[in-house]
């Protein structure tokens, strides 16, 4: 069965982004693994949102991917390097995850995550906590109903403070 990974960044209370998307507080001098992550992957996961946000950084950085982009609407423009998917997210990431292929990369968002998460289908979070506290912003999750254990692998720190932390589903 393949491997659903959630590498993200996030502030010190827990947002990925700031209320209108905002995510100029990330530290970019640095690449903090991201390519030797990137060497596993053959498919990404993201919402909507996440997606309109990839398409202001310029060229699309996952074109040699197969890229998966959920969306409520049923109804979407033809767009290149992705597939759109409406309806049960948990379902079709299920399928997905049975499938041959290396490991699935997801990207975000919060919805999306908390949706991943509450069926039991995220299987490793790697999270760079930035030094910044936002106070408001978009979630790393939405909140739950529901406890979820993870088991600690391991921590690296950074200068200016970054902390990366690694756990897997317990």
């Amino acid at each position: 069965m393949r491997t659903i990974k959630l590498f993200i960044a996030t502030s010190l209370d827990s947002y990925i982004a700031g209320p209108n998307g905002e995510i100029d507080w990330l530290f970019t001098e640095g690449e903090y693994g991201y390519s030797a992550f990137m060497e596993r992957i053959d498919t990404t996961l993201m919402g909507n949102e996440t997606y309109k946000l990839t398409k202001t950084f310029g060229d699309f950085p996952y074109k040699d991917l197969t890229n998966y982009v959920f969306t409520r609407n049923t109804v979407h423009p033809e767009e290149p390097y992705v597939q759109f998917v409406s309806g049960d997210i948990a379902a079709f990431v299920q399928s997905l995850k049975e499938q041959n292929g290396n490991d699935i990369f997801l990207v975000g968002g919060g919805y999306v995550n908390t949706v991943l998460l509450n069926a039991g289908l995220i299987d490793e979070l790697q999270i760079f906590v930035h030094p910044i506290i936002l106070g408001n912003g978009i979630p790393l999750f939405q909140p739950t109903e529901t406890r979820h254990n993870w088991t600690f692998v391991a921590s690296k720190s950074y200068e200016r403070g970054l902390v990366e932390l690694k756990y897997v589903k317990a």
